[in-house]
């Protein structure tokens, strides 16, 4: 019995070392592909290998398609233009690194191409052709394996207009058939990820750890990304957005985003090598790293779902539609956050309208969420909903929601009405401050223009990454009046089965309403803070309240002003 064990047993590990090398066989780079060190690239990460990379790329895509290999090394690159049925293999321990632009006018990175609607979206999402890697107007092509794209000389923005400079790791425009599996990108510029008008688009198991954001998907068609971990301290982790790059106000529909995590917590470099470090109290940082809709958003976002998602010290969920984009049929589940940093969920439906002239406000409505517990969020803004006068956010539909904020409102932020601020630009805090100037990508005149005509510098809308510097001296801010949902401009607007916890005692309502028609509430629980009340209603009609604690069951028809 003894032997027929020990046999049984080595059986068994010999039959999974098998398997395991049968896995690393088949997402190996297939036999007969084109290495690029057969073509001239060294690797060393010393010698420029744009060439040698290119001359390969070229010679797979003359031969009808193929893998182009690139084994282990450390290659540095300009400008990388992948090609039609071309994929890009990564093997274990080769990087691809983006150049330092060179000096004295010497040739780097590729020019960006001329865009003529470049006045409608900032200059990273107009231009695609100065990034380090990049496809136009392609089919059939991949960037898969194990290895990793560092953008080490990648601009996050700052001097994007000038020749030879790269402000991308990866861009794609107009593609379709497009798949990145299983690599990693550290310190990827302006965008990790940039893919505009791309149908039919897989990205599968990337790790992004970046200095601004971590995947920028714009006005794309059939969509899925899994299983994807980015940590973007400094701007969005995971961002949907619908832009007039294109010439046109194109969707963004069709999307699946699940299994992801997503952080704005950790030092740049630190989730991809585990240590996982936080910044001190003298780094001025932003936490973002959130998923998000928007800004940009003149097309629209239609048929999306995100599912079984983390956020950890970074903003909310945030779905946004300011430039005319219709955002419909959305549904948000099983999401899980921690430390968040502003609003755990933010909807905002407003009027920025950065479009060609006769653009109309657009719509956000049928969003169900659902299924989301979030801990140690700030208390400053709670969560918010909020469209403009005359343009209501409509069918809304908050469920199975639990949220531990930090708490400590006062009466005297309880008191406060949030402007409306109808055109700015939206972020979860921008009711609670002046808005800063500039933020609508308007010059002098008012009108729509382009970066560096008149409104700045391409990149100036982010902080800047710093170590070192304590925070400028802070603005005034307000909190916002309610500690759970200030809801405003909205109707057909139903929570079930809400829970709103604060760790020091709070005396602001949990929830706000403000020019709210048809909300139904069912099984709210919420804190209990003396003379405390759990509603503060104005302009409401249509108000339903059943089984709420501390609130009696009301059905109110119409009410200008009340508490419950």
């Amino acid at each position: 019995m003894t032997l027929r064990r020990d046999f049984l047993k080595h059986a068994s590990r010999s039959l999974a070392a098998a398997s395991l090398a049968f896995r690393r066989a088949a997402a190996a780079a297939p036999q007969g592909s084109f290495d690029v060190k057969a073509f001239g690239a060294k690797g060393d990460g010393q010698t420029l290998d744009t060439a040698a990379i290119n001359k390969t790329i070229q010679a797979a895509a003359s031969a009808g398609g193929g893998t182009v290999a690139f084994p282990a090394g450390n290659y540095l690159c300009f400008s990388v233009r992948l090609r039609s049925n071309v994929a890009l293999y990564l093997d274990e321990g080769a990087t691809i690194i983006a150049a330092d632009t060179p000096e004295g006018g010497a040739s780097g990175y590729d020019p960006a191409e001329p865009n003529q609607w470049n006045r409608y979206q900032d200059f990273g999402h107009s231009h695609f052709h100065n990034s380090l890697i990049w496809g136009d107007g392609i089919e059939n092509a991949a960037i898969t394996g194990p290895g990793r794209i560092w953008g080490k000389g990648l601009s996050r923005g700052q001097g994007a207009m000038n020749p030879g400079v790269g402000n991308k790791a990866i861009a794609f425009r107009s593609c379709h058939n497009i798949l990145l599996r299983d690599f990693s990108i550290l310190h990827g510029g302006h965008f990790g990820v940039l893919a505009t008008g791309v149908d039919n688009l897989t990205i599968d198991n990337l790790m992004i750890d970046t200095n601004r954001d971590g995947m920028d998907i714009d006005s794309c068609r059939n969509v899925r990304v899994s299983n994807c971990y980015v940590n973007s301290p400094w701007d969005d982790g995971i961002c949907l957005k619908a832009d007039y790059a294109l010439g046109s106000a194109r969707q963004t529909e069709f999307v699946t985003i699940t299994n992801c995590y997503v952080s704005g917590c950790w030092q740049e470099g630190t989730m991809l090598d585990g240590t996982y470090r936080k910044f001190g109290p003298d780094q001025r940082v932003p936490h973002t790293g959130r998923i998000k809709f928007g800004t940009e958003s003149s097309g629209g976002f239609r048929n999306i779902t995100i599912s079984n998602c983390v956020f950890e010290g970074c903003q909310g969920l945030a779905l946004e539609s300011v430039d005319g984009a219709l955002l419909e049929d959305v549904t948000v589940t099983n999401i899980s956050m921690r430390d968040i940093m502003s609003a755990p969920i933010f909807l905002r439906l407003g009027s920025r309208l950065r479009g060609p002239e006769g653009t109309q406000v657009g719509t956000l409505k049928r969003v169900i969420i659902s299924n989301v517990v979030c801990s140690n969020s700030v208390s400053a803004l709670g969560s918010v909903i909020s469209g403009i006068p005359g343009h209501y956010i409509e069918d809304v539909k908050i469920s199975n929601v639990q949220i531990l904020h930090q708490g400590g409102g006062t009466r005297e932020d309880a008191a406060y009405q949030p402007p409306e601020y109808e055109d700015i630009y939206p972020e979860p805090d921008m009711f609670t401050a002046p808005p800063r100037p500039g933020r609508n990508g308007r010059g002098p005149d008012g009108q729509f223009v382009a970066e560096g005509q008149g409104r700045g510098a391409a990149g100036r809308g982010a902080a800047q990454p710093q170590a070192g510097r304590g925070p400028t001296a802070p603005l005034e801010r307000h909190k916002m009046p309610s500690q759970g949902f200030y809801v405003r401009h909205a109707r057909s607007i139903q929570f079930d089965s809400v829970v709103i916890e604060a760790a020091q005692e709070d005396h602001r309502p949990a929830f706000v309403l403000d020019d709210v028609q048809d909300a139904d509430f069912f099984q709210i629980r919420s804190p209990h803070a003396a003379d405390t009340p759990v509603f503060a209603l104005h302009h409401v009609s249509g108000l339903s309240v059943h089984m709420c604690n501390g609130v009696k069951d009301a059905q109110l028809q119409k009410v200008d002003q009340k508490t419950l």
